[in-house]
């Protein structure tokens, strides 16, 4: 019988990646993740492509960031820039040490290494728009990351096998079935022009015509389970308030509410972060929205403080200030994309061109 880890290693090469012989590959994880890593390298090796495999230890973000001089903080690794360039495909596998480490980070030095990765966050952008690089993110479960959702490990690894589909006999029919059901929705959303979400202190409008609404089927964030698009930059008018926890960089605002005329978010409160808010708002390009989403995965129905899984839960809207999607047709430029999350199951509604679509979190179409 295969491992866990096996069965997640073909998952991600087969399904996600559809690594074949040649590709060149980034592998990208820490060495909590030794497991999966190892099956995931036999499983692209199996498959004939050229592996590179990148493993951080713990606190080296938080070492580099503090001691770094600016010299080091303006270095950029050229296999970090010729993978974002070249390669054909980027598996980053999310395996936290801690999940605070980086909350007492320099914002100078954040800001310096922002400048200094953008020209290869542009080409990852650029790349993973028109899937000239395959990309996937995906979790394995650590001690830190189950802690911060308040479930053992054993309970937490449990979560997130099952919202990886990993419980059915074959995972990959489970989300080939989520592609068929998802692309439905999208094909009625991509007819549209005009979308308003309502509920409770929403009340949200925005065009989408001439942007495209994406099916984010699992081969690009493993587990999935949303449609999202980019809205029309100056067209977003409205309040929206998150239930949700939102979190960036190790930093939790809760009960985010957001004024927005024209396009620009002009106010803002929260019951707590309201600081970070304001910090946030003062970088370019984030008092507009870069995408508008609906999660779809009823397996996720527990809030976990990690946006791979808060984002797709079933029930929930969400939307990100700052970078847009290209794929999508979005325009809007930022070195930041914070997806901010709210609850729909309690007398949420969407509206596409004055039809209602979506009641209490279940689609209606």
């Amino acid at each position: 019988m295969k491992s866990i880890e096996e069965k997640y290693a073909r998952l991600l090469t087969s399904y996600c990646l559809e690594l074949k012989e040649g590709d060149k590959f980034y592998l990208k994880s820490t060495t909590l993740a030794e497991p999966l890593v190892r099956e995931v390298y036999k499983c692209a090796i199996e498959a004939g492509a050229i592996v590179e495999v990148d493993l951080d230890f713990a606190e080296k973000n938080n070492i580099f960031l503090h001691t770094a001089k600016e010299h080091q903080l303006r270095y950029v690794s050229p296999l970090y820039y010729n993978a974002m360039d070249k390669f054909d495909a980027y598996l980053l596998i999310r395996a936290p040490f801690n999940l605070k480490e980086d909350a007492s980070v320099p914002a100078e030095a954040t800001k310096i290494r922002s400048e200094a990765l953008a020209a290869a966050n542009r080409r990852y952008f650029t790349r993973i728009a028109d899937r000239s690089l395959k990309r996937s993110l995906c979790q394995y479960p650590t001690q830190a990351s189950a802690q911060e959702a308040g479930m053992s490990l054993t309970e937490y690894s449990d979560f997130v096998y099952r919202a990886c589909k990993l419980h059915l006999d074959s995972p990959e029919e489970g989300w080939l079935k989520v592609r068929a059901e998802q692309q439905r929705m999208v094909d009625h959303l991509n007819k549209c022009q005009r979308v308003h979400y309502k509920g409770p202190d929403t009340d949200i409008r925005f065009s989408t015509k001439g942007r495209t609404w994406i099916n984010s089927d699992g081969r690009s964030n493993m587990p999935s389970g949303e449609v999202f698009t980019s809205p029309v930059e100056n067209s977003v008018e409205g309040t929206i308030r998150f239930s949700f926890p939102a979190i960036h960089g190790g930093h939790e605002v809760e009960q985010a509410t957001l004024w927005v005329k024209k396009g620009i978010i002009y106010k803002w409160e929260a019951s707590k972060g309201k600081d970070y808010l304001d910090k946030i708002f003062n970088i370019p390009g984030t008092t507009r929205f870069g995408e508008a989403a609906i999660g779809t995965n009823y397996e996720i129905q527990k809030i976990t403080k990690n946006i791979l899984f808060d984002e797709k839960i079933g029930g929930s809207i969400h939307m990100a200030i700052g970078q847009s999607y290209l794929q999508c047709g979005g325009k809007n430029e930022s070195s930041v994309h914070w997806d901010m999350i709210s609850d729909m199951k309690q007398g949420g509604e969407i509206w596409a061109d004055d039809e209602l679509i979506y009641k209490d979190g279940q689609f209606l179409i």
